[in-house]
């Protein structure tokens, strides 16, 4: 596992997300953040690490007006194996809960649990929301589309363990692969899941997957690896698009809205994101009383 740092003058984006790894060890066949359209100019393993990142989080959020939701996650799970080892994830959470901030926080790893006392803190003084990727029920086919990181089923105690702790948690439905992980048993497996662990929102894309230049590559390389045949399937359907949809997606969809519905789970994307955006200060509500 190799790694190097990089300076940067910010860690916040202009919509106060923030990524504080480049690169990814967890070996997810799918992965869309090795798209060259990223301009990454290192090995997508060898990680790329923000120098002093807490500290320039620490000076960003100081100068704020307004407390806000910081999101983390999307192009770097904040929980890679090398988290274990340098904590910064764990760093920057201290920053946000010191300066009363709220949090987004999305991984597919059960090392989110060491820092639960930390997300508890944020959570009891604003909002807390954790996002875990869920793609297939089944999991020996879990273990060989996203292979070194947590299975489904540990996954899934985890967001239970967030439900005891009275931690938001939303899901993240995708991606789905076409021929591989679309079908309906899958579907209705990780819907139990969220239904059991009573998850606010889930967030579906349409039931598919997206292939850049880059990222394309990869997933044939695996894809002659695990499923012989299937990449010239994907060739014939799919060509070069960009969006590739399950031919399952109507039954899909028509699944997932009817148990959504039933169980009061947030499902449209807008929904979903406004949630998650919305800083909320429990502070505030206490003082009414």
């Amino acid at each position: 596992m190799t790694h190097h740092y990089a300076d940067y003058k910010t860690i916040l984006s202009p919509k106060n997300g923030m990524n504080l790894y480049r690169g990814c060890t967890h070996g997810c066949i799918y992965c869309d953040s090795r798209s060259t359209c990223y301009q990454m100019k290192h090995d997508f393993e060898d990680i790329e690490i923000k120098r002093d990142a807490a500290k320039i989080l620490d000076s960003q959020l100081h100068r704020k007006k307004q407390p806000c939701m910081v999101a983390t996650g999307a192009m770097c799970d904040p929980y890679i194996h090398l988290e274990q080892e340098l904590e910064i994830t764990r760093q920057c959470l201290e920053v946000i809960e010191k300066h009363g901030f709220g949090l987004a926080i999305q991984t597919k790893s059960s090392r989110i649990m060491r820092d639960i006392d930390l997300l508890y803190s944020i959570n009891a003084r604003t909002k807390c929301v954790v996002q875990m990727t869920l793609t297939t029920f089944d999991e020996e086919l879990c273990r060989v589309i996203e292979p070194n990181v947590s299975t489904t089923a540990e996954r899934f105690e985890v967001l239970k363990i967030m439900q005891e702790a009275e931690i938001p948690t939303v899901v993240w439905l995708c991606p789905i692969l076409p021929f591989i992980s679309d079908s309906v048993e899958n579907l209705r497996g990780v819907l139990d899941y969220c239904v059991r662990a009573g998850v606010r929102g889930i967030l579906s894309f349409g039931f598919g997957t997206t292939m850049r230049e880059g990222s394309r590559d990869y997933f044939y390389k695996k894809l002659d690896e695990h499923f012989p045949g299937m990449k010239q399937k994907y060739i014939e359907r799919f060509g070069g698009a960009y969006e590739c949809a399950s031919p399952n997606s109507s039954r899909l969809w028509s699944i997932y809205r009817e148990v959504c519905g039933k169980h009061g789970i947030m499902y449209k994307t807008r929904d979903v994101f406004n949630y998650l955006q919305k800083f909320e200060s429990k502070q505030t509500q206490m003082s009414l009383f």
